[in-house]
């Protein structure tokens, strides 16, 4: 699919509340520093529940390179999600291959002021179809109302209801 961003500062910790904001690049803290997020995200992603074999994340900076092969398209974008919704990642290089093929479905980052409906009615034209929305972000949404400013969901072909 290529390269996705995000906001850096906008997500889930995944880095330790102690890493320091002027670490050089390219240390040895900062390497394994970013191996054990890594880890931690390959781990959350297992926890989700979401298929994905040899998954792999390499993270250098700010960007993500995620490899593997995804079960199907939903889960692909749905890894994609896990990795650039965390706070300290800016992109996302997605190197995954998909197992069963499906139409892609488009990303949309939060604004104030957004909710499930509005957004619903903007990309289907119909308020009533946010749950399309809440389910095709599900594990990673558990509930319609909890949705911030910076993040990125999942807007999914409307006969898509994964």
């Amino acid at each position: 699919m290529g390269i996705f961003s995000f906001i850096k500062d906008a997500g889930k910790k995944i880095f330790g509340i102690d890493k320091p904001k002027t670490k050089e690049v390219g240390t040895d803290d900062e390497i394994k520093e970013n191996a054990r997020a890594a880890r931690k995200l390959e781990e959350t992603i297992q926890d989700l529940n979401l298929k994905a074999e040899n998954l792999r994340i390499n993270i250098e900076d700010d960007m993500a390179v995620v490899s593997g092969m995804a079960f199907d398209q939903a889960t692909r974008e749905k890894i994609i999600l896990v990795v650039g919704n965390s706070e300290g990642i800016s992109q996302v290089d997605d190197r995954m291959d998909v197992e069963n093929k499906e139409p892609e479905a488009v990303f949309h980052t939060v604004e104030m002021g957004d909710t499930l409906s509005k957004i619903a009615k903007e990309h289907y034209g119909d308020p009533n179809q946010y749950p399309l929305i809440f389910e095709a972000n599900k594990p990673m949404l558990d509930n319609p109302d909890k949705i911030y400013p910076g993040q990125v969901l999942r807007i999914p072909p409307k006969e898509d209801k994964k």
